[in-house]
C-alpha cells in the first residue's frame, strides 16, 4: 500500500516553513493522541492511532532539514519509504525502508548512536486544542455592544480524580512495557523501529483502577457555558479570542483558546457599511417639491428631523451626522445616509386628480422646472438625430 504525500498528511504545502510544519502537527497530534481517543469505539480509536503514526512519521521527516531535502528530491524513496524497486531488504516486512527513519538513522543504528530524532516525552505538558464558536448577535449588539452566554462542549480535566485518571495516586504506575517511555522500538538485525507503546499507548504510565468518570483517561467531555463581551462597534466577520477556554491540556499543560467568529444579522431598516448606516427614506411628492422636515429613525431606537431641501428628487441622499456606529477602537460615531425615495400618491380621488391636471398643465413645458426630463430628451436627439 503506497503512503500519502507528508505535506499532505500534515495539511500545508511544500512551501511551509518550519513554524507552520510545526503548528500544524501539533494541533493534528492532539486530536488524535492517544490519551484524546482512549474512550473511543475500537474501530475509531484503532483508526486515530494509526492517523497517529502517520502524523509522527510525517513530522519526523518535514521538521529534519536534510531528510526534508531528501524527501522533496526523491519521495518517499529518499528517505527510505516505501521502495517500488524492492531490492534486497525484503526480509525486513516487504517494504523496502518502510518504518525506518533514513540512511542517517540506519547508518546510525548500526554503529549504536539511535539517530539524531527527538525522543518523545509522553509525560511533557501538552497545551489544548483551541476551539471555534459561530456568535450571530443583532445590528443594535453590535453598535453597542452587549454581554451573550454561548454554551459549547469541550474536553474539561476530570474533576473526580483531578486529571490523574484514578482516585488514588498510587494507581497510576509507570508502564512495565515500555518502562514509562512512551515508545517501544523493534530491532532486526542493524535496523530497528520505534512506535506508540501498545500497552499504555504512548502515555508511559498505565491505570490499575480507573476513575469511573473518566476511564482513566483524566479528561472528561462536558458542556461549558461561557459569557462573551461583544465590545461596541464590533463589525460582521470579526473574532472574538478566549484565551483559557478552549480545551484541556495534556499532563497538566495549559488550556487551549476559544475563538468566537461574529456574524451580524441583517436589518430590517438599516444596513452598516463600516460605521456609517444606510436606510431608504420615502417622502411624499408635496415635501420633494417644497421641502420640509420628516422624521427618520435611528438606530438607539430615536427619530430624528431631517432637513428635505427643495426640489429633492428620489435617490438624492441626504446626512444625519453622528447617528451612524462607534468605531471599534475609535471614539466618534459614523453618520446616517438617508436615501431618498420619492412616493406616487395612490388611489386618488377626483379633486386630487383634477387639482394634479391643472398642476400639469401650468408646468408641462416649463423645462426649468423638470431639468432631468430636459437632459434626457436633449441625450435622445443626440443619439437619434432629432431636432
Amino acid at each position: 500500500m503506497s503512503k500519502r504525500d507528508y505535506y499532505e498528511v500534515l495539511g500545508v504545502t511544500k512551501s511551509a516553513g518550519d513554524d507552520e510544519i510545526k503548528k500544524a502537527y501539533r494541533k493534528l497530534a492532539m486530536k488524535y493522541h492517544p490519551d484524546r481517543v482512549s474512550t473511543l469505539p475500537d474501530a475509531e480509536k484503532k483508526q486515530a492511532e494509526e492517523k497517529f503514526k502517520e502524523l509522527q512519521e510525517a513530522y519526523a521527516v518535514l521538521s529534519d532539514p536534510q531528510k526534508k531535502q531528501m524527501y522533496d528530491q526523491f519521495g518517499h524513496q529518499g528517505v527510505g519509504g516505501n521502495s517500488a524497486s524492492g531490492g534486497g531488504f525484503d526480509g525486513f516486512g516487504g517494504g523496502g525502508f518502510e518504518g525506518f527513519g533514513g540512511f542517517e538513522d540506519i547508518i546510525n543504528n548500526m554503529f549504536g548512536g539511535g539517530g539524531r530524532r527527538q525522543q518523545h516525552n509522553p509525560n511533557a505538558p501538552m497545551r489544548g486544542s483551541d476551539l471555534e464558536y459561530n456568535i450571530h448577535i443583532s445590528l443594535e449588539e453590535s453598535a453597542f455592544g452587549a454581554e451573550k452566554e454561548i454554551r459549547f462542549p469541550r474536553t474539561e480535566k476530570c474533576t473526580t480524580c483531578d486529571g490523574k485518571g484514578s482516585k488514588k495516586p498510587e494507581d497510576v504506575v509507570v508502564c512495565s512495557t515500555c518502562k514509562g517511555a512512551g515508545q517501544v522500538r523493534f530491532s532486526q538485525g542493524f535496523f530497528s523501529v520505534q512506535q506508540p507503546c501498545p500497552d499504555c499507548h504512548g502515555r508511559g504510565k498505565t491505570v490499575k483502577n480507573p476513575c469511573p468518570d473518566c476511564h482513566g483517561n483524566g479528561l472528561i467531555k462536558q458542556n461549558k457555558t461561557v459569557k462573551v463581551t461583544i465590545p461596541a462597534g464590533i463589525d460582521n466577520g470579526s473574532t472574538l479570542r478566549l484565551t483559557g477556554e478552549g480545551e484541556a491540556g495534556l499532563n497538566g499543560g495549559p488550556n487551549g483558546d476559544l475563538y468566537v467568529h461574529v456574524t451580524v444579522k441583517s436589518h430590517k431598516v438599516f444596513e452598516r457599511k463600516g460605521k456609517d448606516l444606510h436606510c431608504e427614506v420615502p417622502i411624499s411628492f408635496v415635501t420633494a417639491a417644497l421641502g420640509g422636515e420628516v422624521d427618520v429613525p435611528t438606530l438607539d431606537g430615536k427619530s430624528v428631523k431631517l432637513k428635505v431641501p427643495e426640489g429633492t428628487q428620489t435617490n438624492q441622499v441626504l446626512r444625519v451626522r453622528d447617528k451612524g456606529v462607534k468605531a471599534l477602537r475609535g471614539i466618534t460615531n459614523g453618520d446616517l445616509y438617508c436615501h431618498i425615495f420619492v412616493e406616487t400618491p395612490v388611489k386618488l380621488s377626483a379633486e386630487q386628480k383634477e387639482l394634479l391636471t391643472k398642476f400639469g398643465a401650468v408646468t408641462e413645458h416649463n423645462s426649468n422646472q423638470h431639468p432631468k426630463s430636459k437632459s434626457f430628451f436633449d441625450k435622445m436627439k443626440g443619439i437619434f438625430g432629432g431636432e
